[in-house]
């Protein structure tokens, strides 16, 4: 299965300006893991927010 290009850069980007993790770096993860990060970045800017984090 093929990932989405478009959702693969928003990942990388998304990730590289919160972390400050270079590109390769964040490609080297696995998918899931990608995920986890974005999902775990949203529950801190939400919580920094005050919109809470769960």
């Amino acid at each position: 299965m093929t990932y989405a290009t478009d959702d693969l850069y928003g990942e990388v980007a998304y990730i590289a300006y919160h972390f400050h993790w270079p590109m390769d770096s964040i490609l080297d993860l696995e998918h899931g893991e990608r995920r986890r990060y974005v999902e775990q970045i949203a529950r801190l800017n939400r919580a920094a927010a005050g919109g809470g984090g769960r």
